[in-house]
């Protein structure tokens, strides 16, 4: 069995050499990627090719229902193809008109998928430019049949071919695919702890991936439970939003005998296609960072209409990256625990910033709380640098389970597996690390496990919360009347040529005359402003206008204190020196302000007033989830004895090769 994916790969793509110079490289692959999909279903239909045939033949008077159920039945697979044509019969003439008529031979689940790769537009091309012979001829000498490749590899193939389609045409490899270690990784942590379950006689399970890509999720995830349980069924769902992975994607199930209308094609935030389907098992890899404006109104709409009982219910991130909004999606396909079913589990891969993006009360916190809160989180796996295609940067697996055990309720693990990974022989675009299969068994042993180590943490899911006070510290001004910058500076402001030129006039006449050049009450300066003006009323828009000139905070003044409403008496707050503490959940924050505050300020104080909407206590509620601090071990500089003798080593090297150059 074929087994060399780079080798089969570059043998398939090696028909770019006869495409080069009449068509551009970012068009290989919308021709390269149908042929190679017509010929892995036609080296499938093969050893049923005849038995079809034959069958053709009787049934050509059938109603087209009854031919099709035949047709299917007499072929032993879910499609079909009638015609006797193959690539490598399709002659020397005619060769268009020949292989389109091959192909809307195909039964109608099959011809859609070529119709999703707009293959009647390549086929035209070929043909002006002479090729559509040659590229026939290249495909048809290429064996893709089941017992030389199988669907497995057969995956990675297609994924593979995408990624230099992708490198060619300058797109985005890894929003169509996900590296099969990390496929593999994930599906692994969703099925662990169902395997007792999973290896019952008959046994149906659901799987959903929305942002399905080529399928690698569900194929996985079939090849996991057959392992397991030859006998199980995993019904597989999945939404995609590039044509050409669903195309692959579509035709994958097909030969696996899936029920492919489950396999939708469109966007998954705004229009869910599935809308009232739950499942079993549900995996995604979202594309990273990528914003969500295109689908804003649609996403906000629901949001706003719906509430906690659509999709969007506890929160919108922020618009630059969707991200959560995938997660919301999944946590709303999860099946209830019930008599009749257990629960869910998720799997989703995002990077970083979903852990800690966005301060209590954002979107982002928000989200994080309702998954907290309502103990929906059960691991969170720190992958390594450099696994994907088209990224380097560090990225997580989150793995959701609305079934926790007893002894995981209200609580979270946390593996940090960034160090677990080998070289690769050779880079695929930023990839270049991977997961073996020792170190995949290790980190799914840990998870199975649920016992602390060094690299593995379980914490309580209120560990990640935190309250956000407002701290206050109170209004003390010191009054300059005479200070001629200052002046300077109040007759200059646009607010002062609004007032009356008399009152104007007033005003600069009282100041001139106070005894005092800085007065350290707000009280005593307005007092005596009041008092020297006389009968010449003073507006409260004119009095704020000297307060911001003629004042500054000053710790030596006298606390200013409101004279009206409910706070009459009570200090003001300075809100320039407004600032804010996260105080762990479950921590009293009188306690917390006497500890770590007012030791530095003593006269702060918090705002009472600033509660939560949800719980209504005093302060903002937000949850974080802050990795790689769990994680860090502190590693003390070097010995500058060390660094020193480095430098001088350095030194003399570039002191002999300046001598080499001189000599």
């Amino acid at each position: 069995m074929t087994t060399n994916i780079s080798s089969l790969a570059s043998l398939i793509w090696s028909v770019a050499d006869l495409l080069r110079g009449d068509f551009k490289q970012s068009q290989y692959g919308r021709i390269i990627l149908p042929f190679t999909v017509l010929r892995r279903l036609e080296c499938v239909l093969a050893p049923s090719k005849a038995q079809v045939l034959a069958m053709v033949e009787t049934t050509k008077t059938m109603p087209e229902l009854a031919k099709e159920k035949l047709l299917l039945n007499a072929c032993g697979h879910a499609f079909y193809n009638s015609s006797p044509l193959t690539l490598a019969k399709l002659g020397e003439t005619h060769v268009g008109d020949n292989l389109d008529a091959y192909v809307r031979a195909f039964s109608k689940d099959a011809r859609e998928i070529f119709e999703h790769f707009n293959f009647d537009a390549s086929i035209n091309l070929l043909e002006d430019s002479d090729l559509l012979y040659k590229v026939v001829r290249a495909f048809a000498n290429v064996d893709l049949s089941p017992e030389a490749v199988d669907n497995y590899h057969m995956g990675l193939v297609f994924e593979e071919l995408i990624r230099r389609f992708a490198e060619s045409s300058n797109e985005t490899a890894g929003e169509h695919f996900t590296p099969r270690d990390i496929v593999r990784l994930t599906t692994s942590l969703v099925f662990a702890g169902d395997d007792a379950a999973l290896g019952k006689p008959g046994i149906v399970r659901s799987i959903y991936d929305p942002t399905a890509g080529t399928g690698g999720f569900l194929s996985c995830g079939m090849e996991y439970l057959h392992e397991l349980n030859p006998a199980a069924r995993l019904a597989t769902f999945g939404q995609e939003l590039n044509p050409e992975s669903y195309a692959i994607c579509k035709a994958d199930m097909l030969i696996k005998g899936q029920e492919i209308s489950n396999i939708k094609l469109g966007n998954t935030l705004s229009d869910d296609q599935l809308p009232v389907n739950r499942f079993d098992y549900c995996l995604s890899n979202p594309p990273f960072g990528v914003d969500w404006k295109k689908v804003e109104k649609q996403v906000r709409d629901e949001a706003a209409k719906q509430g906690f009982n659509g999709r969007f219910g506890p929160g919108l991130p922020r618009v630059s990256d969707g991200s959560l909004l995938f997660l919301l999606h999944l946590i709303a396909k999860m099946q209830q625990p019930s008599a009749e079913c257990v629960g869910s589990k998720i799997g989703i891969i995002l990077n970083g910033s979903p852990l800690f993006t966005g301060g209590a009360g954002s979107g982002e916190s928000e989200i994080r709380r309702y998954i907290l809160e309502h103990d929906l989180l059960d691991a969170l796996v720190a992958l390594p640098t450099d696994m994907f295609y088209n990224t380097g940067i560090a990225t997580y697996i989150w793995v959701l389970s609305n079934h926790k055990p007893a002894e995981r309720k209200g609580k979270v693990l946390l593996i940090n597996a960034s160090d677990m990974h080998s070289p690769m022989r050779k880079s695929l675009g930023s990839k270049r690390k991977q997961l073996s299969d020792e170190a995949l068994s290790e980190i799914v042993s840990l998870y199975s496990r649920y016992q602390e180590s060094p690299i593995a943490k379980i914490f309580p899911t209120t560990a990640f919360g935190y309250r956000r006070l407002t701290i206050e510290r109170p209004l003390k001004l010191a009054f300059y009347p005479q200070d001629a910058e200052r002046l300077a500076s109040l007759t200059a402001d646009k607010g002062w040529s609004k007032l009356d030129g008399t009152l104007q006039s007033a005003i600069l006449t009282t100041l001139g005359q106070f005894s005092e050049a800085k007065l350290l009450s707000r009280d005593k300066f307005k007092k005596q402003l009041t008092k020297l003006l006389g009968e010449v009323k003073l507006p409260a828009p004119a009095f704020k206008l000297l307060v911001s000139h003629l004042a500054e905070q000053d710790d030596a003044a006298e606390v200013c204190k409101a004279h009206a409403g409910k706070e009459k008496g009570e200090p003001e707050a300075n809100p320039d020196l407004r600032d804010n503490e996260n105080v762990p959940l479950g921590e009293d924050i009188y306690e917390y302000l006497k500890r770590e505050v007012l030791p530095h300020v003593p006269d702060a104080w918090i705002d009472t007033s600033k509660t939560d909407p949800l719980d209504g206590q005093i302060g903002i509620v937000g949850y974080e989830i802050p990795f790689n601090r769990h994680f860090y071990q502190y590693q003390p500089p070097r010995e500058l004895t060390a660094i020193d003798a480095d430098l001088d080593a350095v030194a003399k090297e570039i002191m002999q090769l300046l001598a080499e150059v001189h000599s």
